[in-house]
């Protein structure tokens, strides 16, 4: 059995609705990741958790900033939910469809390798936010807001998403991550690697977004960095960026698995790629590259993959901005 991951399919809008509509499991047994921002209401994580048990055995949610949202025009039912409530009642509605969450114990996954043998790993959705650190080190927390307000931007988490019962998400970041690092520590000590699975970035060199880089500031905590080597991990998977690539890093594979807005996945389309044919595998997976341990990226983005190495060119399509500012 296979497990697959898609991130950021953004339901709110109508065509990447329809186009999730026609998600269709590879094999009975396999697995799907969702790795965050299905959409801002509880309604739509439920349409989108019916469709992805429908066609996969396990399916996996860990939340974006995008179902932390709590916007004026949300239904009357839900338009009190706030910070950690909104969270934990996306989490009510996983449990309601038997969708594995961050709340959860992790699943031990066996598969066949690509030698043919059978093998596991463990499977870890978490959830860590973010704190404003992926920030130059000149600039201080006081002053990044008006750091990234130079360049225009403000990230609309700034309206709509709330720390509650938190005085600031730096705060529930923290504890958000040392929840985190306790269960991955556990894990670990099983003796198997890990999948750990997250919808923010874990490093801060694997985001590239140059139509907006100091929206950076919402994208992560380096309190995550050394993850992938601290707690044995064999893939790491997010989304949040909005730019598929891969990245092998300290001979670990790191998945961005973005879907991302319309416009913003219609050159893949216009290539004949559609949801199923985007939904990334992440176990077994693909080999690692033949230059050992060297950083190599893989650009995603039209579906197909190119490799470069880590401090070359940027890629030679233009990428779009990450999440809304």
């Amino acid at each position: 059995m296979k497990l697959w991951a898609i991130a950021d399919i953004h339901l709110s809008f109508k065509s990447n609705r329809e186009e999730f509509a026609k998600l269709k499991g590879k094999d009975p047994d396999d697995g799907l990741i969702l790795a965050g921002d299905i959409g801002e209401a509880l309604e739509t994580l439920d349409d989108a958790f019916e469709i992805a048990k429908r066609n996969f055995k396990h399916v996996f949610w860990v939340p974006g900033n995008h179902e932390l949202y709590s916007p004026k025009t949300a239904k009357e039912g839900e338009r009190h939910l706030k910070g950690e409530a909104k969270y934990m009642a996306c989490v009510m509605v996983a449990k309601k469809h038997e969708v594995m969450t961050p709340e959860d114990e992790f699943m031990t996954w066996v598969y066949e390798d690509e030698q043919g043998f059978q093998v596991a790993a463990v499977i870890c959705p978490v959830f860590t936010l973010y704190d404003y650190s992926f920030r130059p080190p000149e600039v201080t927390r006081e002053k990044c807001l008006d750091w990234a307000m130079e360049h225009g931007i403000k990230a609309t988490d700034e309206n709509l998403l709330y720390p509650d019962p938190y005085t600031t998400r730096d705060e529930w970041c923290a504890r958000l991550v040392a929840s985190s690092e306790h269960k991955l520590q556990r894990a670990a000590d099983q003796g198997f690697p890990l999948v750990i699975i997250n919808h923010w970035p874990l490093r801060e060199d694997t985001i590239f977004i140059p139509k907006v880089p100091r929206f950076s500031l919402w994208c992560g905590t380096k309190k995550t960095e050394n993850w992938h080597k601290k707690y044995h991990a064999r893939v790491v998977v997010t989304g949040h960026l909005h730019v598929r690539r891969t990245d092998w890093i300290d001979g670990v594979r790191f998945e961005e698995v973005s879907l991302g807005y319309p416009r913003q996945w219609q050159e893949a389309k216009d290539e004949g790629h559609d949801v199923n044919s985007l939904l990334r595998e992440i176990l077994p997976g693909p080999s690692p590259p033949k230059n050992g341990h060297e950083p190599t990226t893989t650009w995603r983005g039209r579906g197909r993959g190119w490799s470069l190495s880590h401090g070359m060119e940027e890629p030679r399509y233009p990428l779009s901005p990450t999440g809304r500012t």
